[in-house]
């Protein structure tokens, strides 16, 4: 098992409640919300429609994502007491975590009052040698990507709210992927492709939003 170096950045702190944040500089929506949010009611019905897979899927990020968690944090024994299932996915992706050092947040808060959004980003740190911003899934298949502009999104706004907050610039996103079906995926992007689309998914997200509320009143 590896040993992280850290260089942990200490951040404030805010409390999510209904898909907002309430941050120091005032009350923002996460960056989930935002940028998945066409995908919300698709999901919403599927979720429905396959209860038991649902929930699978949900519990399999959680034990996942808590597991990884703990190795980069070099937590002793992370893997004692661990399903074997989680277990498999784990060490799948091993080889693609270890690629990873000199730690500068793991589960770090983030806001921006520029791009008005707050979330919780995985993993800061250098991979293989560029500082990144980092996100660990699990999949049931491989995924298109096509399919996963929200990841990229994602991504980006969490590079960009670092910046904001620190003054340390990232450039690159990396997402790591873990699958059921035996596959691990790596998706490396220049997050400053997708700055003009994340801006632009932002005001669509608030003209839906502001719709929606007045469509209450």
């Amino acid at each position: 098992m590896k040993h992280f170096n850290h260089d942990l950045v200490t951040l404030p702190t805010g409390e999510r409640i209904d898909g907002f944040y309430h941050t120091p500089d005032g009350t923002f929506p996460s960056v989930t919300s935002v940028v998945g949010w066409k995908k919300t009611q698709f999901f919403a019905q599927w979720r429905k429609n396959n209860p038991k897979e649902a929930r699978r899927t949900v519990n399999r990020g959680v034990r996942l994502h808590s597991l990884l968690e703990s190795y980069v944090l070099n937590t002793p024994d992370c893997t004692k007491s661990v399903d074997p299932y989680t277990l498999d996915l784990f060490y799948q992706i091993q080889s693609e975590v270890d690629k990873i050092d000199n730690i500068r947040g793991v589960e770090s808060f983030l806001w921006s009052k520029t791009l008005g959004l707050a979330g919780r980003t995985d993993c800061v740190a250098e991979y293989d040698g560029v500082l990144s911003i980092i996100d660990f899934k699990g999949s049931t298949r491989p995924k298109q990507e096509k399919d996963i502009e929200n990841y990229f999104l994602q991504g980006t706004a969490y590079a960009m709210m670092w910046e904001e907050m620190t003054g340390q610039k990232i450039d690159q996103l990396v997402i790591l992927i873990s699958c059921d079906e035996g596959e691990v995926q790596v998706f490396k992007k220049d997050i400053n492709q997708y700055k003009d689309t994340l801006k632009a998914a932002i005001v669509e997200w608030k003209e839906h939003y502001e719709f929606g509320q007045n469509k209450q009143a």
